[in-house]
Protein backbone atom coordinates (compact mmCIF):
# COMPACT_ATOMS: atom_id res chain seq x y z
CA UNK A 1 0.00 0.00 0.00
CA UNK A 2 1.01 3.68 -0.59
CA UNK A 3 0.20 6.75 1.24
CA UNK A 4 0.56 10.03 -0.31
CA UNK A 5 -0.13 13.38 -0.76
CA UNK A 6 -3.32 13.92 -3.28
CA UNK A 7 -3.02 15.51 -6.55
CA UNK A 8 -5.85 17.49 -8.64
CA UNK A 9 -5.45 14.10 -10.95
CA UNK A 10 -7.23 12.25 -8.12
CA UNK A 11 -10.11 14.68 -7.86
CA UNK A 12 -12.80 12.03 -9.13
CA UNK A 13 -11.56 8.98 -7.60
CA UNK A 14 -11.61 10.84 -3.87
CA UNK A 15 -15.15 11.71 -4.26
CA UNK A 16 -16.05 7.67 -5.59
CA UNK A 17 -13.94 6.31 -2.50
CA UNK A 18 -16.18 8.66 0.11
CA UNK A 19 -19.64 7.98 -1.64
CA UNK A 20 -18.45 4.15 -1.90
CA UNK A 21 -17.52 4.48 2.03
CA UNK A 22 -20.49 6.36 3.05
CA UNK A 23 -23.09 5.05 0.84
CA UNK A 24 -24.29 8.55 0.22
CA UNK A 25 -23.46 11.96 -1.66
CA UNK A 26 -23.03 14.03 1.59
CA UNK A 27 -19.70 13.04 1.92
CA UNK A 28 -18.34 13.91 -1.47
CA UNK A 29 -20.26 16.92 -1.71
CA UNK A 30 -18.30 17.66 1.74
CA UNK A 31 -15.05 16.64 0.51
CA UNK A 32 -15.69 18.56 -3.11
CA UNK A 33 -16.29 22.22 -0.95
CA UNK A 34 -13.51 21.63 1.28
CA UNK A 35 -11.14 21.11 -1.26
CA UNK A 36 -12.47 24.67 -2.66
CA UNK A 37 -12.57 26.24 0.33
CA UNK A 38 -9.77 28.86 1.33
CA UNK A 39 -10.79 29.06 4.78
CA UNK A 40 -9.48 25.19 4.72
CA UNK A 41 -6.66 25.53 4.20
CA UNK A 42 -3.68 25.21 4.29
CA UNK A 43 -5.03 21.63 3.95
CA UNK A 44 -3.86 17.50 4.59
CA UNK A 45 -5.05 15.48 1.55
CA UNK A 46 -4.16 11.69 2.16
CA UNK A 47 -4.67 9.15 -0.14
CA UNK A 48 -4.54 5.33 0.25
CA UNK A 49 -3.61 3.28 -2.66
CA UNK A 50 -3.31 -0.24 -3.75
CA UNK A 51 -2.57 -2.07 -7.11
CA UNK A 52 -2.98 1.64 -8.42
CA UNK A 53 -6.28 2.38 -7.17
CA UNK A 54 -7.08 5.03 -5.00
CA UNK A 55 -9.03 3.10 -2.24
CA UNK A 56 -8.60 5.11 1.01
CA UNK A 57 -8.75 8.95 1.65
CA UNK A 58 -8.23 11.12 4.79
CA UNK A 59 -8.82 15.19 5.02
CA UNK A 60 -7.65 17.76 7.51
CA UNK A 61 -8.16 21.42 7.38
CA UNK A 62 -7.47 24.29 9.45
CA UNK A 63 -9.51 25.26 12.13
CA UNK A 64 -9.31 27.65 14.56
CA UNK A 65 -10.01 28.62 18.39
CA UNK A 66 -11.93 31.77 20.14
CA UNK A 67 -10.71 33.47 21.81
CA UNK A 68 -8.07 33.39 19.02
CA UNK A 69 -4.98 31.57 20.75
CA UNK A 70 -1.08 31.30 18.81
CA UNK A 71 -1.48 27.52 18.28
CA UNK A 72 -2.04 25.39 14.95
CA UNK A 73 -5.45 23.83 14.97
CA UNK A 74 -6.62 20.89 11.79
CA UNK A 75 -9.85 18.70 12.22
CA UNK A 76 -10.05 15.01 10.56
CA UNK A 77 -13.00 15.36 8.48
CA UNK A 78 -13.56 12.40 6.43
CA UNK A 79 -11.79 9.49 6.62
CA UNK A 80 -13.04 7.01 3.94
CA UNK A 81 -11.91 3.40 2.57
CA UNK A 82 -13.62 1.60 -0.06
CA UNK A 83 -16.40 -1.34 1.44
CA UNK A 84 -14.01 -3.97 -0.21
CA UNK A 85 -11.24 -2.77 1.66
CA UNK A 86 -12.29 -1.98 4.80
CA UNK A 87 -11.09 -3.12 8.19
CA UNK A 88 -7.49 -3.98 6.47
CA UNK A 89 -5.98 -0.95 8.51
CA UNK A 90 -6.31 0.75 5.95
CA UNK A 91 -8.07 3.74 7.57
CA UNK A 92 -5.93 3.59 10.57
CA UNK A 93 -2.75 3.98 8.70
CA UNK A 94 -3.93 7.06 6.79
CA UNK A 95 -4.98 8.70 10.23
CA UNK A 96 -1.37 7.90 11.49
CA UNK A 97 0.26 9.11 8.67
CA UNK A 98 -1.38 12.33 8.98
CA UNK A 99 -0.96 12.85 12.17
CA UNK A 100 3.02 12.08 11.62
CA UNK A 101 3.02 14.98 8.59
CA UNK A 102 0.83 17.59 10.69
CA UNK A 103 3.32 16.82 13.97
CA UNK A 104 6.00 17.33 12.13
CA UNK A 105 4.47 20.48 10.38
CA UNK A 106 4.16 21.78 13.97
CA UNK A 107 0.80 21.52 14.07
CA UNK A 108 -0.52 21.60 17.80
CA UNK A 109 -4.27 20.11 18.30
CA UNK A 110 -6.35 17.73 15.77
CA UNK A 111 -10.13 17.80 16.40
CA UNK A 112 -12.43 14.89 15.35
CA UNK A 113 -15.94 14.05 15.69
CA UNK A 114 -15.66 10.16 15.37
CA UNK A 115 -16.50 7.03 16.31
CA UNK A 116 -15.81 7.25 20.52
CA UNK A 117 -14.16 3.62 20.38
CA UNK A 118 -12.21 4.03 17.55
CA UNK A 119 -10.09 7.50 18.02
CA UNK A 120 -8.77 7.07 21.46
CA UNK A 121 -6.44 4.18 19.57
CA UNK A 122 -4.49 7.16 18.17
CA UNK A 123 -4.46 9.07 21.02
CA UNK A 124 -8.00 11.13 21.11
CA UNK A 125 -9.69 12.08 24.24
CA UNK A 126 -12.64 13.51 25.06
CA UNK A 127 -12.56 17.42 24.10
CA UNK A 128 -15.81 19.00 26.18
CA UNK A 129 -13.90 17.84 29.33
CA UNK A 130 -10.98 19.58 28.50
CA UNK A 131 -12.70 22.69 27.62
CA UNK A 132 -13.07 22.66 23.71
CA UNK A 133 -16.45 23.55 22.41
CA UNK A 134 -17.78 22.31 19.11
CA UNK A 135 -18.33 24.79 16.32
CA UNK A 136 -22.49 23.84 16.87
CA UNK A 137 -24.41 22.09 19.16
CA UNK A 138 -24.14 18.29 19.45
CA UNK A 139 -26.88 15.94 20.71
CA UNK A 140 -25.54 14.98 24.42
CA UNK A 141 -25.52 11.77 23.57
CA UNK A 142 -22.77 12.26 21.32
CA UNK A 143 -20.63 14.48 23.34
CA UNK A 144 -18.04 12.02 23.48
CA UNK A 145 -17.80 11.25 20.07
CA UNK A 146 -15.70 15.12 20.18
CA UNK A 147 -12.28 14.59 20.48
CA UNK A 148 -8.87 15.92 20.22
CA UNK A 149 -5.22 14.92 20.09
CA UNK A 150 -2.54 16.98 21.58
CA UNK A 151 0.72 17.25 19.15
CA UNK A 152 2.54 19.38 20.70
CA UNK A 153 3.60 18.41 24.30
CA UNK A 154 4.06 22.47 25.04
CA UNK A 155 0.27 23.20 24.42
CA UNK A 156 -0.89 24.10 28.28
CA UNK A 157 -4.23 23.44 30.08
CA UNK A 158 -4.83 26.67 29.78
CA UNK A 159 -5.86 26.55 26.18
CA UNK A 160 -9.58 25.80 25.94
CA UNK A 161 -12.40 27.49 23.36
CA UNK A 162 -15.04 27.53 20.72
CA UNK A 163 -13.48 25.72 18.08
CA UNK A 164 -14.22 27.48 14.53
CA UNK A 165 -13.47 25.04 11.30
CA UNK A 166 -13.94 26.07 7.69
CA UNK A 167 -16.83 27.28 6.26
CA UNK A 168 -17.62 24.13 4.02
CA UNK A 169 -17.58 22.25 7.63
CA UNK A 170 -19.26 25.11 9.38
CA UNK A 171 -22.82 24.23 8.84
CA UNK A 172 -25.22 22.80 11.54
CA UNK A 173 -26.42 19.26 9.28
CA UNK A 174 -22.51 17.71 9.69
CA UNK A 175 -23.02 18.08 13.91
Amino acid sequence: MILRESNDSDYNAILEVNRAAFKSDVEPKLVSNLLADPSAKPLLSIVAIIDDEIVGHILFTRCSLVPDKAISLYILAPVSVLPKHQGNGIGAALIRKGLEILANQGVDLIFVLGHPSYYPRFGFKPAISLGFETPHPIAKEHLDAWMVKKLNPRVGEDIKGKVICANALNEPEYW
